[in-house]
């Protein structure tokens, strides 16, 4: 009996990659906060989401915990939100645009694969 792990996935390998980095501007397409751009904080890469900085923020109550300092209330936070809702920001287009990516050898011959705005046909990584 082969018990050994197969992949079953349609996808081709390496393309589960996302298309956002942390640090990146991005621009809302759907949702409560549509047409507005912020920076992502964190990639949670098993759920395909992100927490971008000021957008989707939502109210949470918590108890008071004397031992953590927390003083109990409603606290707004950052809620995740799904990839395919985010768009990377091209500042030098000015718009938000999509992604292409291109390898590119330096002077020591080592390449790189870099994020090209679909836009501007500039890369976005700097």
């Amino acid at each position: 009996m082969n018990l050994t792990k197969r992949n079953t996935s349609k996808a081709k390998p390496g393309t589960d990659k996302p298309h956002v980095k942390r640090g990146d501007t991005v621009y809302v397409l759907t949702g409560k906060d549509r047409g507005k751009t912020g920076v992502v904080k964190l990639i949670l890469k098993d759920d395909s989401k992100a927490v971008v900085e000021g957008l989707n923020m939502i109210r949470r109550a918590t108890k008071p915990n004397p031992m953590l300092g927390v003083a109990g209330g409603i606290v707004e936070t950052e809620a995740p939100i799904h990839l395919s809702n985010l768009m990377v920001f091209d500042h030098k287009a000015d718009r938000p645009t999509r992604l292409g990516r291109k390898l590119v050898t330096n002077d020591a011959g080592k390449t790189k694969r870099i994020r090209i705005s679909k836009c501007s046909g500039q890369p976005i990584d700097d």
